[in-house]
């Protein structure tokens, strides 16, 4: 259970860093 929720939050911090990335290189 805590190891699925552990999971789940660190694939959402993830896609939020990439589209931060994507974003900085589409303002570049």
């Amino acid at each position: 259970m805590y190891g699925m929720g552990n999971s789940f939050v660190l694939i959402v911090v993830l896609f939020i860093l990439l589209i931060i990335v994507g974003t900085s290189f589409m303002g570049y």
